[in-house]
């Protein structure tokens, strides 16, 4: 049924439910504002279904499968088998607690949640659609969050079997005996030591000459070293161009090709916004070649309208889009706001884990700058030795006034430095903040103050 072109009014519309799009949504019924969100799919968007949680569980898995093997030394005997359906149905289980979670937050808060495809057909109106239904929606104010999707690759097309994307390779029931991952970027890294550690042979290719293109040269090649330990093989400056009965083709810079045995391919060599599935360019938005909304710094990006998340410039991250939001629905509500942060953290989830805060420092010395660097390693660590886990450095990076301008971490279990290492480039803490500060003890924690001390010129536990 086709509803003409008789429209209901709402308040403040919300396009997308995802982490930017539920806490616009929650953050603008706060405020006082009648909010309708529009999904076309599942509450949770990209990150709570198919993405970082799913993700993070399966990596929780895999280092459950090999704990066995790094605890021999400690005398203990432990021994495990895979069961890919199982651990499907334990991924399946915990994305239903917590897009459930999301729908009773929405619920509580008075959120009218719509479920169909919006497209903007001029300003201040949208279409929606589903099934063989069509209405429209006249909006006051709209946050537009639809996020983004996997990048295709017209060479090597998805098939759902044998070349898949990350979501298909994550719900799988099977485990792949040769697993090749497109890209050498941050999901490539995670999924590629997950199913190392799962058993698979597993080959990344990856068309630059390093992986984790944008982290610098150090920490790439410190995660290198660490993928290889786990015996993943790495095509550096090769990209895919096909996809035969034996496996992918692939294809260096003076044209050489080569074949590498898989009975899996997984596409991972980035994201695109999704601005082109809604149309936003309709209700007056600008968007760019690549498909990012330009927005200003309260997120607006024509009157009434604003977008966030993996619509706008920046790292297609959920913390991101979350932070985006408030801001989003702030403005939207009259209220002054603007998303201007020091630094965005970038995390990665590999074997070793990567931290990235604020300036790392081949960046400064790019920009000019004549940073004062230390380095502590956690060979030097006392909570490191207790893991069983004493590979990896943590940098402190500071300008000349000694200002913290950046953090990097490389090293199991470093992601929750996170925390601490964006506080102190966000309110421009001194290396003598960091160096003053008790932490507790043992804790990794302690890490970056013991690179703090280093900059001050009093280490402890390093030289």
């Amino acid at each position: 049924m086709v509803v003409g072109e008789v429209s209901s009014p709402v308040d403040l519309m919300v396009v997308g439910g995802g982490p930017g799009g539920y806490s616009a949504a929650l953050h603008a019924a706060r405020l006082g504002r009648s909010v309708t969100l529009v999904e076309r799919a599942e509450l949770g968007g990209t990150c709570l279904n198919v993405g970082c949680i799913p993700s993070k569980a399966l990596i929780e898995v895999a280092d459950a499968h090999s704990l066995g093997v790094r605890v021999r030394s400690w005398g203990l005997d432990a021994k495990s088998s895979v069961d890919m359906a199982s651990v499907r149905c334990h991924l399946n289980e915990m994305v239903v607690n917590l897009t459930d979670g999301v729908q009773g937050l929405l619920a509580n808060a008075g959120v009218s949640v719509t479920v169909g495809h919006a497209r903007f057909t001029r300003p201040g109106r949208v279409s929606v659609e589903r099934d063989d239904v069509l209405e429209f929606l006249d909006y006051q104010d709209a946050i537009v969050a639809t996020g983004s999707r996997p990048i295709v690759l017209p060479e090597v097309p998805t098939d759902g079997k044998t070349v898949v994307d990350s979501a298909d390779l994550l719900f799988a029931d099977t485990l792949p005996d040769r697993l090749v991952l497109v890209g050498g970027g941050y999901v490539g890294v995670e999924l590629g030591c997950a199913f190392a550690k799962l058993g698979s042979e597993v080959t990344i290719v990856e068309v630059a000459n390093q992986v984790l293109p944008s982290f610098d040269g150090r920490t790439s090649r410190q995660v290198a070293r660490g993928l290889r330990d786990l015996g993943i093989g790495l095509c550096l400056g090769h990209r895919a161009v096909g996809v035969d009965a034996d496996g992918l083709i692939i294809q260096n810079s003076n044209g050489d090709q080569l074949v590498l045995p898989a009975d899996r391919v997984c596409i991972v060599a980035g994201r695109q916004p999704n601005s082109d599935t809604v149309a936003i360019e309709r209700a007056g938005a600008i968007v760019d070649p690549n498909g990012f909304v330009r927005v200003d710094t309260s997120r607006r990006a024509n009157e009434h309208l604003y977008a966030i998340g993996d619509l706008t410039l920046g790292p297609a991250l959920a913390h991101k889009a979350t932070a985006e939001a408030e801001v989003a629905a702030d403005a939207a509500c009259g209220r002054p706001a603007t998303f201007n942060p020091a630094a965005i953290p970038l995390i990665v989830f590999g074997d070793p884990q990567v931290l990235s805060v604020g300036i790392d420092p081949d960046a400064a010395e790019n920009a000019g700058l004549k940073p004062s660097v230390a380095r502590f390693p956690l060979s030097a660590s006392g909570r490191a030795h207790t893991q069983g886990r004493t590979e990896g450095t943590v940098t402190v990076v500071a300008d000349e006034e000694g200002t913290v301008i950046g953090v990097q971490a490389v090293g199991a279990h470093v992601a929750e430095l996170a925390g601490e290492a964006t506080l102190a480039v966000e309110t421009a803490a001194t290396v003598e903040d960091l160096a003053g500060t008790i932490h507790a003890h043992p804790t990794l924690g302690e890490s970056l103050m013991e690179a703090a001390l280093g900059i001050a010129g009093r280490p402890i536990h390093s030289r």
